[in-house]
């Protein structure tokens, strides 16, 4: 008994409906906006350490500039959670009537 699949049948037939994937594509775009807001923090965390003289206790050398990033990563992932500084839920805000809207 041979029995044939036609791949088309397969691949045509979808178990998500259109409200599963609007509401996925919604959040992938909360989780992307959180993410973006992050990366500006830590950006802006990189500027803050710029605008500040060498100098202190401790020398400066790659391991303590390897340290001070990781933990402005740290702090600006903290600074993001929750509502943040409002830049993600403003960038969500303004993206998910596109998300909505799409055919």
């Amino acid at each position: 008994m041979d029995l044939k699949i036609d791949p088309r049948m397969v691949l045509s037939h979808s178990t998500q409906t259109p409200t599963d994937n609007k509401s996925r594509d919604l959040e992938s775009l909360r989780e992307s906006s959180r993410q973006f807001e992050t990366i500006f923090v830590m950006e802006m965390f990189k500027a803050m350490r710029k605008a500040v003289p060498d100098g202190g206790l401790f020398e400066k050398n790659v391991s303590t500039e390897m340290f001070q990033e990781m933990m402005d990563m740290e702090t600006a992932k903290a600074t993001t959670k929750g509502k943040g500084l409002g830049l993600a839920e403003a960038m969500y805000n303004q993206m998910a009537d596109l998300v909505e809207n799409k055919k």
